[in-house]
């Protein structure tokens, strides 16, 4: 039997360990290496050659599609993406038939795709493979071919960032997925975020600066050191004599932008 050389790419310990015991079953899945995050990913494929790579999407630094973007398309593996993406951005793997697992992992789909890559190594389905991969990612970033195809070019890494429809938040072995539309305003409380929406108060665990990094810009402004405020909330600005503003949101809640943030206020007429 031959065996299908496979890597892990995941910036999560137990993400990694659970499907390597998954992978286990499969008599022709050798993994041959674990990476956590997308340098030692590049590093490790270049040298390894791969056949397949379960590639974990949103990781620090390096995004999967960073990674895939940056790979030497000679020895380019199958991908598997594992995602915890919303419907739009699978249709988007759907139709460049390029696979993809939801997090939390399902047994039944990860042996369908298993299956596919089967399929494709046995009849040298790496043709057009790379295209279909370079499309996906098209379009679900939204950069250009000619981007891509520079960045490529030029040997150097990709910053391209794709950020969720949902914020994934893990609480006594579960996860709940707030759509980023809902969060009103984040708060830093010691290691943990204090993540508001009209329902409730979400604990999430993270610094400030990694949660910066999971937001879209284009949503978030961070007004205080300690409070990150989503922009379409935000009902009214009243300034003050000290140099700081109140932001008022639609939900009614108060807020206080900080005078060293004040260069923020550009962001909310966008």
């Amino acid at each position: 039997m031959m065996k299908i050389k496979t890597m892990i790419v995941d910036d999560e310990s137990l993400a990694r360990r659970g499907l390597e015991i998954r992978l286990a079953e499969y008599d022709d899945i050798e993994i041959i290496a674990q990476c956590t995050n997308g340098r030692e990913a590049l590093a490790t494929i270049a040298e390894e050659t791969p056949d397949l790579v379960f590639m974990d999407i949103q990781m620090p630094g390096l995004s999967g599609f960073d990674v895939v973007k940056n790979i030497d398309k000679n020895v380019l593996p199958m991908i598997i993406f594992v995602t915890a993406f919303d419907r739009y951005a699978i249709d988007a793997f759907e139709a460049q038939a390029v696979d993809y697992i939801l997090k939390p992992i399902d047994d039944e789909r990860l042996a369908q795709a298993v299956e596919k890559v089967r399929r494709n190594l046995a009849q040298d389905g790496q043709v057009g493979y790379t295209q279909r991969l370079m499309d996906l990612i098209i379009n679900i970033t939204g950069e250009t071919p000619a981007t891509i195809d520079d960045v490529v070019a030029e040997g150097g890494v990709g910053t391209f960032t794709q950020y969720p429809e949902r914020l994934a938040i893990k609480d006594a072995g579960e996860i709940s997925y707030v759509p980023m539309d809902d969060i009103l305003w984040v708060e830093a409380a010691g290691d943990y975020m204090c993540v508001h929406t009209k329902e409730k108060v979400h604990i999430l665990r993270s610094t400030m600066k990694e949660l910066e990094k999971t937001l879209s810009p284009k949503l978030f402004q961070r007004i205080h050191r300690s409070v990150i405020v989503n922009l379409k909330r935000v009902d009214r600005i009243c300034s003050h004599i000290n140099g700081e503003y109140h932001l008022y949101l639609d939900c009614g809640s108060r807020l206080k932008m900080s005078r060293s943030y004040k260069d923020k206020i550009k962001h909310f007429g966008q």
